[in-house]
């Protein structure tokens, strides 16, 4: 019996409740699982910071945290610092702070990117402390791994995995094709 490989697909589906920059409707809609730890997703943030204002108009980039917390010991309270930043409308600025930083997300550094992004720091420290965005944060690594994912950053296009392991120029030129057939028709 002859089987083909099917590529892995997004699981859940972009929703309202995601961190989506760009126009909602977009025609092309990008999701990146990312580690705030890890050195590649750091490395490939000002190349997806370049796809993002390439396609502002056409693309949707969504994010979801994909803590890997054996290889990564901060990742995960720096998922939940995100979201408490998303809580007080900053998520972008503290997802920006989080992968232009070379040092690893300490707890220390974490309230220097609250106190930078002006947070009301007694709600930040006490939804930290009571890791109150765990149970959200564990809800996108259920999902990553309902979409078969076991490294980051992993992105999706339109529903479906794409490799990057070669680079992001096929990234690039998946969404530019995504977004031509888009407009053709």
């Amino acid at each position: 019996m002859n089987q083909t490989r099917r590529s892995p697909t997004l699981t859940p589906e972009v929703s309202a409740v995601d961190h989506r920059d760009g126009p909602a409707h977009a025609p092309v809609a990008v999701v990146e699982y990312g580690d705030f730890e890890c050195p590649i997703c750091r490395a490939v943030e000002p190349a997806v910071r370049q796809l993002r204002e390439l396609h502002r108009e056409q693309m949707a980039f969504v994010f979801r945290h994909f803590p890997l917390e054996d290889a990564h010991p901060h990742a995960l309270m720096a998922a939940e610092a995100a979201e408490c930043a998303a809580a007080q409308g900053k998520f972008w600025p503290m997802h920006g702070l989080l992968l232009a930083d070379s040092q690893p997300p300490s707890r220390r550094r974490l309230e220097e990117f609250a106190g930078l992004l002006d947070l009301d720091m007694a709600r930040f420290r006490a939804e930290l402390d009571d890791e109150i965005y765990r149970q959200r944060v564990r809800e996108h690594q259920q999902g990553g791994r309902q979409s078969h994912l076991r490294a980051t950053p992993a992105f999706f296009v339109n529903g479906v995995v794409q490799d990057v392991s070669g680079g992001l120029h096929e990234l690039f030129d998946l969404v530019a094709s995504e977004i031509a057939r888009a407009t053709r028709g």
